[in-house]
């Protein structure tokens, strides 16, 4: 039995620039650019008493929060604060998986430190890292990192909740199903025509039917329900895929964006320099004015060798886009996916993908 922590810093930017800026403290901040096309990064409590979230427009924060104080990212400073808290876990296992900046998985099966319980370690280096940074983290305690990751957002912010074994089922059966991964706005409006809006809903169904109706999806539900997670804590995760994108100005035709698509390309390309690894999977993603979001994708039999050959993949792309010539995009993303270690021999393959609120196709 696995001991697994999810540790989540609260409202790391926006709290690391109210520690910095004693003027900010108890304001509600936004930190994000200011601009129709900025999204919000990081909102403070205060400023989420109104409804700002991150990955809003930064236009609609301002309506929900007129008084919010805007702060432009500074992702330098934020990955300095990351780096000490991650020294900090350290102290207590080499089994550190970090998700972002602010968040990461710890396996405390058998620690480094001489503490009693997996409890005690969580509440170890949410004081430690209170004490060192000055700032405020929450932590989930539980048998894997499914039930972590959903146990440290129960008592945020500054705080910590313990799921036991024993208590797993009595603890999930309750739950909206939308608390599982993966399920967003359309799988759970999916679920909802079969009756299933909370996980002892789900529990009800049988492997066969989840399987049958969702495919290997349906499978992870069925798992899921039944608070089943054996995923590792893995410390050293390969890069799985690079990309950049930038959401313009103003909303413009497929006609328009090569420029953007070429500048995006090249950031890619020197970003995946960097790895020891290969990426065969040449992406394009676009966002529509109406917030559709596509993307289309090609796998070589060779990885791209150079980067005319990946941007001229990317260009590509835009052909397989098959809606009206008068949609307009906000945002382009150019992206290199597939990673695999040098020495593996390719392998061919071609698909594109078509999302819209989560949904997804292949062909």
């Amino acid at each position: 039995m696995r001991k697994i922590l999810h540790i989540d810093m609260d409202a790391f930017y926006a709290s690391v620039e109210q520690r910095d800026d004693p003027s900010l403290r108890g304001r509600p901040v936004v930190v994000a650019w200011r601009g129709a096309r900025s999204v919000v990064c990081a909102a403070s409590y205060e400023a989420r008493k109104f409804g700002v979230r991150s990955a809003m427009p930064a236009v609609r924060a301002e309506r929900l929060c007129p008084q919010a104080v805007f702060v432009p990212p500074d992702f330098v400073r934020y990955k300095a604060v990351s780096r000490q808290v991650r020294e900090i876990f350290l102290r207590h296992t080499d089994l550190v998986e970090p998700l972002s900046l602010d968040e990461a998985y710890l396996d405390v099966t058998a620690p480094k430190s001489e503490l009693p319980s997996a409890t005690a370690i969580a509440e170890t280096i949410r004081a430690q890292i209170r004490d060192e940074t000055a700032l405020t983290a929450s932590a989930g305690v539980a048998p894997n990192k499914f039930l972590a990751k959903i146990a440290s957002d129960w008592n945020k912010p500054d705080g910590q909740f313990v799921i036991r074994p024993a208590q797993v089922e009595a603890f999930l059966m309750p739950l909206p199903v939308a608390r599982i991964p993966g399920v967003g706005k359309v799988m759970q409006a999916k679920l909802a025509e079969l009756g299933i809006d909370t996980v002892g809903d789900l529990r009800a169904f049988a492997l066969e039917d989840l399987e049958a109706r969702f495919g290997s999806f349906g499978a992870r539900l069925y798992r899921r329900a039944r608070g089943i997670d054996e995923r590792p804590v893995e410390p050293n995760q390969p890069v799985q895929s690079i990309s950049a994108e930038d959401t313009f100005e103003r909303d413009l035709p497929l006609s328009e964006i090569e420029p953007t698509i070429r500048r995006l390309a090249e950031k890619t390309w020197q970003a995946a320099a960097k790895t020891e690894r290969v990426g065969r999977t040449v992406v394009l993603k676009l966002k529509t004015a109406q917030f559709r979001i596509l993307t289309r994708s090609h796998t070589p039999e060779a990885p791209p060798a150079s980067l005319q050959q990946f941007v001229d993949i990317a260009l590509s792309l835009r052909h397989r886009v098959d809606l009206a010539e008068d949609t307009r995009y906000r945002l382009v993303g150019v992206g290199l996916g597939g990673f695999r270690d040098r020495n593996l021999a390719p392998q061919a393959a071609l698909f594109e993908t078509d999302t819209e609120d989560g949904g997804s196709r292949s062909r």
